[in-house]
């Protein structure tokens, strides 16, 4: 991507989807000394703590590609609420968000529309670092604003996969 954007002299883009649900993370974010540890999983915080993680990968990208005066921006995002199959395997509130749901859910292009803006549209050229909802910059937690977690997050990755 690095070599793309540097012989066509046309800015790569990388967009993250996370989620409002980054809010939801264990109260220390990301539990990097518990990652596989099942006797203290929650759905909900394990949820929160995957998009915060989605969110803090983009803003430590968006810094190295700045440091390396590279023209790819990275950005993060939260694309709605959408009537999706997301909690199919529970039946009663399944059945009630499909009855109701459809009054306030975004259906799946209304969904897609963030994405491709961040991804797309010129007026987000150059942006980089940023969290987006329904087409605008919006902010994040605190958690998700942390410099020092997103670089932790991206030196334990790079560990776990054997990249040191």
């Amino acid at each position: 991507m690095k070599k793309t954007a540097s012989e066509s002299q046309i800015e790569g883009r990388i967009v993250n989807v996370s989620s409002e649900g980054h809010r939801f993370a264990y109260r220390e974010g990301i539990r990097f000394d518990l990652i596989n540890d099942s006797s203290s999983y929650n759905a909900v915080y394990a949820y929160g703590q995957s998009k915060l993680a989605n969110i803090l990968h983009a803003n430590e990208l968006a810094t190295r590609m700045k440091d390396e005066g590279v023209e790819i921006t990275a950005n993060s995002l939260h694309p709605g609420t959408i009537a999706t199959n997301l909690i199919r395997h529970h039946s009663f509130i399944e059945g009630m968000v499909n009855w109701v749901g459809k009054y306030f859910l975004k259906n799946i292009p209304q969904g897609a529309a963030t994405t491709c803006y961040v991804a797309l549209h010129p007026q987000v050229k150059g942006v980089s670092g940023k969290y987006f909802s329904d087409s605008n910059i919006s902010n994040p937690s605190s958690l998700a604003k942390d410099v020092d977690l997103a670089k932790k997050l991206w030196d334990f990755s790079l560990n776990l996969t054997g990249n040191k």
